[in-house]
């Protein structure tokens, strides 16, 4: 069974105003979380989440790659 309500949003926030304080705070944490869900999902294609799964470099590992690459720029430019 569903029950359709039509409120008009003038008239939603005026409700939203007249809660207390703890259920106004859930109510912003779950349209919070709606939000966040919303933007997860229609925000990032296939090949950016294939990016961020990809392998990260450590900062030993970010270390040696600049010293290597100062020593072939070094190579090559004698």
């Amino acid at each position: 069974m569903q029950l359709t309500v039509d409120i008009k949003y003038e008239q939603l926030i005026d409700i939203i105003r007249n809660l207390p304080a703890n259920q106004l705070a859930k109510i912003k944490s779950d349209l919070e979380n709606v939000v966040a869900v919303n933007k997860a999902g229609t925000g990032k294609t296939d090949f950016q989440k294939f990016l961020l799964k990809g392998p990260v470099m450590s900062d030993d590992q970010y270390a040696s790659f600049k010293e290597n690459r100062k020593a072939f720029n070094q190579w090559r430019n004698k």
